[in-house]
C-alpha cells in the first residue's frame, strides 16, 4: 500500500492506510466544548493585485483572555504558486496546511502536472470538511486561500482569493477578504482603501494597515510590535511564484505605517 499508493489525492491515500493521522478523524470525548483549551490564530488577510495577491497575517495566539504566542506564523505557501493562512485553532490548523501541501506535491508527482487554482482550493474545501466533527466541538479550523492562476480566464485578474466556512464551504472573493476575529476590522479598512488593480507594493502597506485597524479594536489580534520586533508575515504569489518578505521589508512597511498612525491615529 506504502509503495503503490493508488491516487492523486494524499489525503484520499492517508484515510485508508492510517486514518487517526487526519486531523478530524481524531475522536474527541463527546460532549467536549475544547475551543478554549487549544491557541488559537487571528487575523489573515488577503489582497488581490495587478501582478497577483498578497497576503498577511497577525503573529498572536490567544487562549482564551491569554496571549498563547507572540510570534506565531500563520501565513505559508501552499505551492510554487499559492499561499494559504489559518485562523482558528492554531494547532489543528497548522497540521492541516502542512497536510494540503503534502496534497499538493503528491497530486504533481502522481498526475506529473499541477491542479488548477480552483482544483487546489477543492481540496483544500475537502480537507476542511473532513474537520467538521471536531469543528462542532470547539476546534474549528478556516483557512484563506488564494494564488497566481497560471490559466486565468480573465487576465486582468491573475490573482484570485477564496474563503471557507466551517463546512468547506468554498466562496471565491473580490479584491480581498479577511478572516478571524480581527476580520471585521481589516475588511472595513480594506473597503475604504482598496482600488482594482492596485500594485503589489501599495497592497502589501494596505495589507500591514489592515492588520493594525484589526489589532487596534481586537484584543486577539497583535499588532506591530516595536519592541520585540515582531511584525506581520507578508507573502506575495505572481508570476515568478510565492514570496516571503523578508523580516527587513516587513519591518520598513510597519515602521511607516505606525509612525503615520502617530500623527494620524484613525489612519
Amino acid at each position: 500500500m506504502f509503495t503503490n499508493a493508488g491516487t492523486s489525492s494524499f489525503t484520499q491515500f492517508l484515510s485508508q492506510a492510517a486514518p487517526e493521522l487526519l486531523p478530524g478523524r481524531r475522536p474527541l470525548p463527546p460532549g467536549l466544548s475544547a475551543g478554549d483549551l487549544a491557541p488559537h490564530g487571528t487575523t489573515i488577510v488577503a489582497i488581490a493585485t495587478a501582478d497577483g495577491v498578497v497576503m498577511a497575517g497577525d503573529r498572536r495566539a490567544t487562549m482564551g483572555n491569554l496571549i498563547a504566542s507572540r510570534d506565531i506564523e500563520k501565513v505559508h505557501p501552499a505551492d510554487a504558486y499559492s499561499v494559504i493562512g489559518i485562523a482558528g485553532t492554531a494547532g489543528i490548523g497548522i497540521e492541516l496546511m502542512r497536510i494540503f501541501q503534502v496534497e499538493l506535491e503528491h497530486y504533481e508527482k502522481i498526475e506529473g502536472a499541477m491542479l488548477s487554482l480552483d482544483g487546489k482550493a477543492n481540496r483544500l474545501a475537502a480537507m476542511v470538511r473532513g474537520n467538521l466533527g471536531a469543528a462542532m466541538q470547539g476546534l474549528a479550523v478556516v483557512p484563506l486561500f488564494a494564488g497566481f492562476d497560471l490559466s486565468p480566464t480573465d487576465e486582468s485578474r491573475p490573482g484570485r482569493i477564496f474563503s471557507f466556512d466551517v463546512a468547506g464551504g468554498l466562496y471565491e472573493e473580490t479584491g480581498y477578504d479577511a478572516i478571524g476575529s480581527g476580520s471585521l476590522f481589516a475588511k472595513s479598512a480594506l473597503k475604504k482603501k482598496y482600488r482594482a488593480g492596485v500594485s503589489t507594493e501599495d497592497a502589501i502597506r494596505l495589507a500591514v494597515e489592515a492588520l493594525y485597524d484589526a489589532a487596534d479594536d481586537d484584543t486577539a489580534t497583535g499588532g506591530p510590535d516595536v519592541t520585540r520586533k515582531i511584525y506581520p508575515v507578508v507573502m506575495t504569489a505572481t508570476a515568478e511564484g510565492t514570496h516571503r518578505l523578508t523580516e527587513a521589508e516587513v519591518t520598513v512597511v510597519a515602521e511607516a505605517v505606525v509612525a503615520g498612525r502617530m500623527e494620524n491615529p484613525g489612519g
